[in-house]
């Protein structure tokens, strides 16, 4: 199926305004977004993917340019028309507690029930085919005070799901998870932005969950602007580390994530190969001391049944890294 642009972005300044003063956030955005893909938007504390997103989603109004969604300018769009174009998954906790999940969800169907809010059969299908594809089942019934975070995410996007947009915006929809959590919800908007056509967009803080699941990256920061491309392009073309260059952090081109740049103080050499060399080279690291291949006088070998510091053997990396204290005297 082709891809097909939803969303274009013109001219696009972001920020507040009133009647004294006005405060630029964002200036010159000129982008699009497309269906079948999943986009992340990146970027420090501060650089304005919050506000980026609220202007998007009309809840901040645009000081300059335009905003085109499904080929209307966003503020052509009634309330109720807008809420058939974009789901949007808020972050914030609203005050939805003493709701069942299924009722949560079929508040996505809103748009096209009426002030009454009277569900068809039709209405009814959505409902089930939207928690059938998040896979909350089981949560049928519950309360949604009752639900952890995870599931709790897992619901407003079934929510979303039902309204049938094309486009779904999610603010920081990994935020407060567990690491699996976060996986699984981010493999979760994968999968619904290919399998059903949809165009996702999503602020987040897990960069480097991004960088593995996403079709394509916005980096926005005050100095930079935004700069967009796939996860792979923007390494190589030194982009990740132009954007996220902090003291101790270092964008590793090799692996496309970022690793800590551990201050290295002593040296070791060290001879294997695997995983229990590479498990033994981090700890290393992490105790300040380099491990590669050369001629140092101190050498550690490792394979898969034990590993040895100067001849005398250890059961395992945490008495190895005892024995490395006593050697340096690090302790």
């Amino acid at each position: 199926m082709k891809k097909e642009e939803t969303v274009k972005i013109i001219n696009l300044d972001t920020g507040y305004s009133d009647r004294k003063n006005r405060t630029v956030i964002t200036s010159d955005i000129n982008a699009s977004l497309y269906s079948r893909e999943l986009t992340c938007l990146l970027g420090p504390n501060g650089a304005g993917k919050s506000t980026l997103l609220k202007t998007l989603t009309s809840f901040l109004p645009p000081l300059k340019g335009d905003i085109i969604i499904e080929g209307r300018p966003l503020n052509a769009y009634s309330e109720t028309d807008m809420a058939k174009v974009i789901g949007v998954v808020l972050t914030e906790r609203l005050s939805i507690d003493n709701m069942s999940v299924d009722e949560l969800v079929g508040m996505g169907r809103s748009p096209y029930t009426g002030f009454w809010g009277h569900m068809s059969a039709y209405d009814r299908q959505k409902v089930d085919e939207s928690i059938s594809l998040v896979g909350v089942e089981g949560l049928r019934g519950r309360m949604v005070r009752t639900l952890s975070d995870g599931e709790r995410q897992k619901v407003m996007i079934a929510k979303a799901l039902a309204q049938e947009t094309p486009v779904i915006f999610l603010d920081e929809p990994t935020a407060f998870l567990d690491y699996p959590s976060k996986v699984e919800i981010m493999q979760l908007l994968q999968g619904l932005s290919r399998e059903r056509d949809k165009t996702v967009f999503l602020s987040t803080h897990d960069l480097e969950l991004a960088l593995q699941i996403a079709d394509k990256v916005w980096l926005l920061d005050k100095p930079h602007g935004v700069t967009i491309g796939t996860p792979e392009d923007l390494a190589l073309k030194g982009d990740m580390t132009k954007y996220f260059h902090r003291k101790g952090v270092t964008f590793d081109i090799e692996s496309g994530l970022f690793k800590i740049d551990h201050k290295l103080t002593y040296s070791v050499t060290l001879e294997g190969k695997g995983p229990v060399a590479n498990m033994v080279r981090k700890a290393l690291a992490r105790h300040g001391v380099s491990a590669e291949s050369g001629n140092n006088i101190n050498k550690v070998y490792v394979d898969e049944s034990e590993i040895r510091l100067n001849g005398n053997r250890y059961m395992d990396i945490d008495s190895l890294l005892d024995a490395v204290d006593s050697l340096f005297d690090m302790r």
